[in-house]
């Protein structure tokens, strides 16, 4: 269904946000005021907001270690997640998770993961739970090209093929796992291909096209819902930052990084719905406080008692 240039608005103020959210990230962690590492999600906006905008608020997502864009895109609050962040206890995880590891069940988010492919167990089995409640839900289970090496990888995906299981496999290749480039650890042009194998459709998605994302997404949903199974989709697209804050992106030129840059998916979408400049950046303003809320937010929040480390703890 076409969607219109006000019904579009709240999706681009979603990437935009997820985008302003990384930017001061990165700005925190340099400075030093957050602490240990963390992995941007910069540059692949289309994919978390495009897939999140046709789930419901009852259906469920897993994550990477790369997830703040999906736990916002999903319904997460900025404020929240910054907090966890800082390791405070007004986080989702009340400061135990970090930037790998959150979770927030009202909105559906099952996790972000620390663990290469660790979330796809996790969501084939909360898939299997839907399934024998005979309930009409469905989830996403978000993973890297890296991912997708792994072996639970294909035994996640025989298991909800064998079942029919509703749930979609999404790959977000941005080309790179950590420094090594797609075309070094992988024999076939598209992970896309491997669907086949387990007689489930394979799909490659244009990851910054958020209209392509999210027709995918919807065609892929209707299948899960209707009882036929799952679906593996591979977007393409891009990361803009280093696979973590330490990494200086010395394995890609910047002729690459700007090439990519050019089709930039925020950009993107502002065209397709005409969205004047003035507007872009009165929309940027309003997303900008509400960044530097969350970051006031945060700081404000209090550390968790020493007492109460292991509350709440459960590995």
């Amino acid at each position: 269904m076409d969607l219109s240039p006000q019904e579009l608005l709240p999706h681009l103020r979603m990437m935009l946000l997820i985008r302003r959210f990384e930017e001061r990230l990165d700005e925190l962690f340099a400075s030093g005021l957050i602490k240990g590492t963390s992995h941007l999600y910069a540059g692949q906006e289309a994919v978390a907001v495009g897939l999140c905008s046709v789930l419901t608020h009852q259906d469920y997502i897993t994550s990477t270690h790369r997830g703040h864009g999906h736990f916002l895109a999903k319904g997460g609050d900025a404020k929240a997640l910054m907090a966890e962040l800082f390791g405070k206890v007004t986080g989702p995880s009340k400061g135990r998770g970090g930037s790998q590891h959150v979770a927030d069940y009202r909105v559906g988010f099952l996790g972000s993961n620390g663990i290469t492919a660790g979330g796809l167990p996790i969501a084939t089995g909360a898939a299997l739970a839907i399934h024998l409640r005979q309930e009409k839900n469905c989830v996403i289970s978000f993973f890297g090209e890296g991912g997708s090496n792994q072996g639970t990888f294909h035994e996640s995906i025989n298991m909800a093929a064998i079942w029919r299981l509703p749930i979609l496999y999404v790959c977000e290749n941005n080309l790179y796992a950590m420094s090594t480039r797609y075309d070094e650890a992988f024999a076939t042009p598209t992970i896309a291909a491997r669907a086949a194998g387990y007689g489930i459709p394979g799909e490659v998605v244009d990851g910054t096209d958020f209209f392509a994302v999210r027709a995918a997404g919807e065609r892929a949903v209707q299948r899960a819902r209707q009882g036929e199974g799952p679906t593996l989709l591979e977007m393409q697209t891009y990361r803009y930052y280093g696979h973590s804050k330490s990494d200086k992106r010395e394995y890609r030129t910047r002729e690459e990084e700007a090439e990519w840059q050019s089709r930039d998916c925020i950009e993107k979408l502002r065209l397709s719905m005409h969205f004047s400049d003035e507007s872009l950046h009165a929309l940027d303003a309003e997303v900008l406080h509400e960044v530097d809320e969350a970051v006031e937010f945060a700081m404000q929040s209090p550390e968790p008692a020493v007492e109460e480390w292991e509350d709440v703890v459960y590995a």
